[in-house]
């Protein structure tokens, strides 16, 4: 891969770990300042529903922040956009679509095919 497209995922990927972690940062912080006390049970019941879904969302996010660091350790190890299965070239337009993978589509779809077996 070119060192111009090499600049260019990694630019996405670094944009995208600064949003999710803006993100983690502004749901951290409107949850420690909303000191909201419902005296209604099912506003409580609410509230808390509604928390334990952004959580599992930022808990979502933290794991695409993982590997979007591990994306960008691939780029400095020269590793990037290489299938870890077959060690061929992962398409443009894949990684365009998911910069973090480490499946070229065919082998992802075997794995997937596999999956579904089990």
């Amino acid at each position: 891969m070119t060192p111009e497209k090499l600049e260019y995922f990694r630019g996405i990927l670094q944009e995208e770990k600064r949003a999710l972690l803006e993100e983690a940062g502004r749901t951290v912080s409107e949850m420690t300042s909303d000191t909201t006390n419902f005296p209604d049970p099912t506003d409580r019941a609410t509230q808390e529903s509604d928390r334990t879904f952004e959580l599992r969302i930022r808990d979502r996010e933290r794991k695409l922040i993982n590997k979007i660091q591990e994306a960008l350790g691939r780029i400095e190890a020269g590793t990037f956009g290489i299938c870890d299965v077959c060690e061929e070239d992962i398409s443009e337009a894949r990684l365009k679509a998911r910069p973090v993978t480490t499946l070229c589509i065919n082998c992802k779809m075997e794995q997937e095919k596999r999956e579904r077996m089990r």
